[in-house]
Parts: C-alpha cells; structure tokens; sequence
C-alpha cells in the first residue's frame, strides 16, 4: 500500500473527542504511516506527546500565535523544560505550532513576535525544526528566520512565488492541504504545480482545512448544516488531486514528499522506517483520554 506522511494533523482537537482513536486507525487503513501531532499550548503538551506514543505518530511542541492572548513567559519556560526533558525522545520531531496570523482582527501583533521570536529561540537551542503558523505574515516570519536561522515547514502555505522560494532557500518545505482540492484556490494549486518536487510536503490540518467534498457553505452553515470535519485519512485523497495536477503517479507523490518531510524533520526519517518495519523506538505514554 502506498504510504502518506500527514505533517500536520491536530489529533488532540476536541473534535476528536467521541472517536480519536478510530479516526487515526481510518487513516492508518487508508494509507497514513505517520502524522505529526503539533501542540497549539501549553497545556496541551503531555496530550500531544501521549497521542504520538499511543499511535505510533510524531509531535511538535509550542504556543500558536492565536493563543498567545493568554499565553505567559511561564509557558515558554515550560516549552523549554518540556523540549529538555524530552530531547531523548524520537517522536519529539519540532517546535510548533509557531508563528504569527495577520489575518485575524484583535490580536496584538507585538505579542506574536514576542513569542515568535523566544520559541525560535528555543527551537535553536534544542537543535529542532519549527512548524510554522504562515496567515498574511510571511515577510515578518522571514525576516526573523534570517536572524535567527532555522529549518522546518511553512505550515498551509498560501503566500506568493517569492515568498515561497525565500521560504526554500532558508531550508523549509512548503504544506500544502485541502486547499488545493478547490478549483478556484489558483494561487496555491500554481504553486504546488510548480514550485521543485523537493518543496512539497501534504498535511490535512484535521480537524480543519476540509478538502472540497467535506466543505459546507457559509450558506448552508446557516441553515444548521455542520461543517465537514477533515480527519487524516483524507490525505491520501488530496494527495491523488495534487498528483493529478502536476501529471504524476500518486505512488510517487507520496514517497517524494514523504522523503521533504523526512528532510527537513530529520527525526521523522527514521520514525518512517520503524513505522514500515512495525517497530517502536521506545517507551511513551499510553492514554485514551489524551485532552489536558
């Protein structure tokens, strides 16, 4: 069976709740070896971890920029002890969710940057990759990234040709999700066309981002119709459309961005091959109530 890496899947979410554990054996049986499990909080950082062990996944840990509002130094201080206590540990694969959203109205962008900036910090003394946040910041992420450099993944990337090649140069992969299922989403179906093979990583965003078969209209939300809720099983299916796009097999899509994710989430390699051998690294948590 062809073998998907989902690199960014919110498994803790709380729509996850009632079935988590039969939503990542769907994706297991629909072709998903691995998923990267990125923390949005603090206190969501033993969840994450728990979940990566149960299921035989990877995690990330970090603050996302869309919590910041209440997030403390306090936290990032236990970002730093968490990402030391855990060092050993080869499911621990990156700092993330991090970086800054543009998008949405309120938020203090000065406070963003503050904990932008300290967990790349962190990211650097504990030798990880970030995961980054990318929503009408790209610039401001970039300008940062030069000053303080590190690899990892532009998390939903959706910014211009230059942006993602300054993005390239720095040693990121790009993500690319149920976005691109959608016929009129031109601007990220032209880059993940053509931007190089080696840029490429898929993600689902679970429980967000749905492909185009799972999205409701604002319109028929209106009329109590529920939002389709994107799980990583859907990934092989966005992985058939983008390999529809760019004239290839999917079997070669998915070793190809499986070998980008492996790039540039070094850990993630090996994590690979003891997920095609059935082994397991090591001792972790096992929990079936992961939520904080």
């Amino acid at each position: 069976m062809t073998a998907w890496i989902d690199t960014h899947c919110h498994l803790d979410a709380p729509e996850f709740e009632a079935d988590r554990s039969a939503v990542r054996a769907r994706a297991r049986s629909a072709g998903v070896r691995l998923c990267v499990i990125p923390a949005v909080a603090a206190t969501h950082f033993e969840a994450v971890r728990a979940l990566a062990h149960q299921h035989g996944d990877g995690y990330a840990l970090g603050i996302h920029p869309l919590i910041t509002p209440q997030a403390s130094e306090a936290d990032l201080a236990r970002l730093d002890e968490a990402l030391a206590l855990h060092r050993q540990d080869p499911r621990l694969l990156a700092v993330g969710e991090i970086g800054l959203d543009y998008f949405l109205p309120g938020l203090d962008r000065e406070r963003q940057l503050f904990f932008y900036r300290e967990q790349l910090r962190l990211a650097r003394r504990h030798g990880l990759p970030v995961l980054l946040h990318v929503r009408r910041s790209a610039d401001t992420l970039l300008r940062e990234l030069r000053r303080q450099p590190v690899g990892g993944i532009a998390h939903a990337f959706n910014g211009s040709t230059q942006q993602a090649h300054a993005f390239l140069d720095l040693g990121f992969a790009l993500g690319f999700g149920g976005t691109l299922t959608f016929e009129r989403a031109l601007q990220v179906r032209r880059l993940a066309c053509e931007l190089p093979l080696s840029a490429l990583v898929l993600e689902t965003d679970a429980p967000d981002i749905p492909p185009h078969w799972l999205y409701e209209t604002a319109a028929a939300r209106a009329g109590g119709q529920p939002q389709g809720r994107n799980e990583p099983g859907e990934l092989p299916a966005i992985g058939r459309v983008l390999a529809g796009l760019r004239g290839m097999a999917p079997e070669a899509l998915a070793e190809a961005t499986a070998r980008n994710a492996g790039a540039v989430l070094p850990r993630l390699a090996s994590l690979a091959l003891l997920a095609r051998d059935g082994a397991d690294p090591g001792p972790g948590p096992d929990t079936d109530n992961p939520r904080p």
